[in-house]
């Protein structure tokens, strides 16, 4: 017999959502002609009648992957890019499992800035420093920004960012380099970056300064980017994985994991499902470590003695008043007092501004600080004609980004931010570094390594590269008409009265923006189950939503709907908070919970928004920002 050893202290990380059929603890398709299996892997995930199993079921397929009968592979993680390389496992037809300690996207990848980019600022360090590594990372993310937006169409969109000039040098200077910029994404281009005069910059963009320090602007360069919902996509993600048939669990801990002693390998994971206290074994022949930040935490487990591998950035962002930027343009600040590039774009009905690039410590919560907050208005605030005032954000927050060390390195900023895979310990690939717009092929490399590791046998390569995630397999710009022509919002007065509402377009555009092909599913609830109130005034999140994530995207807690199936604690923090009670009910009423739990599940979600450092909830001193 087997003797076992388990290793390390509690340090968690997992995650999963699912989004169809039956659990599989067999590979789910086994076609060995590649366009073939690609076509049976598409009918399972658009299957437009597939339902998520339940979440005990999903975690029943965990425990049942013994050690006779181990998983192929076990992702540590529920990150983009641990949802990733379940995806990409699950779809060349090998046994998956992933687990996150959280909950999908609840950290890193859902506190980006929302673009899908190959990185302008790179591009400019790798001409005037003649660094191939920076070249070669923008060659790579932009050949996988389109990618990104062609696989989630609905999620994801071209934005146009717009780069002020003030002297006739800085024209030619920032349509040079864009132009390089086109030249490197190739048959990928997005649009063409082109030069607008003054006068036309005004009208694109009303709230830009036509002076600056003195000097008067001459025009601006307008290039393409993209632009995601990142939490959304993420869980997106992570049900498609589940369609194909991975068993994904989200709020399980990795505790421990599982080592052969005869031979030193890691076999599995000790695993905590933190909603019920109740701990299992799952085995597997190989464990991905994608813990983001924490993947040192994990690595640790394995080997005490382990060096860390994460040089954790600290990058902070806010959110502002609509009016603060035009829908559908976006403006970069080029270089800030300190040389770093500062974005300002609409997003979701808001304006995002962000971000720092600074050393931090690894936590689960990280909160912003008010300097960093300060320096991102103080950046914005010399390229805008309004005055721009701390008592504007709605909501600021703080991610961790987990950049790969360079031990030559003097700052964080300097770390290129491509991914490193390697395996330290036999049986434990780690991935770590990287970027959002490339969590694709991470994924696959990933997954390479792994197949390396435990000499796994796929049914075929690598299809991830044209595999749209679910809801977005014949979505188009046009579906929300669909909702606003089809259905109503039933709405409960206070009295207790239903009466019907019109589904306007912004409630239409949000469903089908949020949930694809699949945003009728919710539209349905919210007429045929009176749940088409609006959660928060001023923004078009439903009810029904609510019902529906519990349903359908293991959202098991307030956190993980007002955070991460809707994005309203990071929209407006004060709305968060004021749609709290509303969310807690329905998802008492759909989970079952008992007013103990209800009133936890309050407690908690209050400490939640107040690492959010709105103007609301932020212990600041006025200064010139009042």
């Amino acid at each position: 017999m087997t003797r076992l050893r388990r290793l390390g202290t509690a340090v968690g990380a997992a995650v999963a959502t699912a989004y169809g059929g039956s659990i599989l603890l067999s590979p789910p398709v086994s076609v060995s002609d590649g366009g073939s299996h690609l076509a049976a892997v598409r009918e399972k995930i658009h299957d437009p009648f597939a339902a998520v199993p339940s979440r005990e079921l999903q975690r029943s397929a965990l425990i049942g992957a013994g050690a006779a009968s181990p998983l192929d592979v076990l992702v540590i993680g529920g990150g983009a890019t641990g949802s990733g390389v379940a995806l990409d496992a699950v779809t060349r037809g090998l046994r998956v499992g992933l687990v996150e300690r959280e909950d999908f996207s609840s950290g890193t990848s859902s506190r980006s800035t929302k673009l899908i980019h190959g990185g302008v600022r790179y591009l400019e360090k790798a001409v005037f420093k003649l660094d191939y590594g920076q070249l070669k990372l923008v060659f790579h993310a932009l050949e996988e920004r389109k990618q990104v937006i062609d696989n989630a169409p609905h999620l994801c969109q071209a934005l146009p960012c717009m780069t002020p000039c003030f002297d006739w040098f800085e024209v030619l200077y920032y349509w040079v380099g864009l132009k390089m910029y086109d030249l490197v994404a190739g048959a990928r281009l997005l649009h063409l970056s082109r030069y607008y005069s003054a006068k036309e910059s005004v009208e694109l963009f009303p709230t830009l300064a036509k002076e600056g320090k003195g000097r008067s602007l001459r025009g601006t360069v307008v290039y393409y980017d993209g632009q995601m919902n990142d939490a959304r996509l993420n869980v997106g993600l992570a049900c498609t994985a589940a369609l194909a048939g991975a068993a994904v669990l989200n709020h399980a801990e990795v505790v421990s994991l599982l080592k052969d002693d005869a031979d030193e390998r890691i076999i599995g994971a000790r695993i905590r499902d933190n909603l019920t206290g109740k701990e299992f074994d799952t085995y597997a022949k190989v464990i991905v470590n994608a813990a983001g930040p924490f993947c040192d935490s994990v690595r640790k487990m394995a080997d005490k003695s382990a060096r860390d591998l994460i040089s954790p950035s600290s990058g902070v962002h806010i959110i502002l008043p609509d009016y603060y930027s035009p829908e559908g343009m976006g403006l970069i600040v080029p270089k800030t007092k300190d040389g770093r590039v500062v974005f300002m774009l609409p997003w979701l009905g808001r304006t995002v501004a962000g971000t720092t690039d600074s050393n931090t410590n690894i936590t689960f919560l990280p909160e912003p600080h008010e300097d960093e907050i300060q320096f991102i208005l103080d950046a914005i605030s010399d390229y805008l004609n309004v005055k721009v005032r701390r008592t504007d954000v709605l909501s600021a927050w703080s991610g961790i980004r987990p950049l790969a060390m360079d031990p030559s390195a003097k700052n964080t900023e300097s770390i290129s931010r491509d991914h490193v895979v390697f395996e330290d310990r036999p049986g434990l690939v780690t991935i770590t570094g990287g970027k959002w717009t490339t969590y694709r092929s991470m994924a696959e490399d990933a997954v390479d390594a792994a197949i390396k590791s435990g000499k796994l046998t796929p049914t075929n390569e690598c299809v991830t590269n044209n595999l749209r995630i679910v809801g977005g397999e014949g979505w188009d710009p046009a579906s929300f008409t669909i909702l606003s022509q089809q259905y109503v919002r039933m709405k409960v007065t206070y009295k207790g009265k239903v009466v019907p509402g019109v589904m306007d377009t912004a409630a239409a555009k949000h469903l089908s923006h949020a949930y694809g092909t699949l945003a009728e599913r919710v539209a349905s609830i919210a007429q045929n189950e009176n749940l088409g109130k609006r959660l928060a005034h001023g923004y078009p999140f439903l009810e029904a939503e609510v019902a529906y994530c519990a349903r359908h995207e293991y959202c098991e807690s307030a956190i993980d709907f007002i955070s991460r199936r809707s994005r309203l604690a990071f929209l407006d923090t004060d709305a968060a908070g004021r749609a709290l009670p509303r969310v807690i009910q329905i998802l008492g009423s759909e989970h079952k919970w008992d007013k103990t739990r209800q009133k936890q599940e309050m407690q908690k979600a209050k400490e939640f928004l107040e690492t959010f450092k709105s103007s609301k909830n932020a212990q600041f001193h006025d200064g010139k920002h009042n």
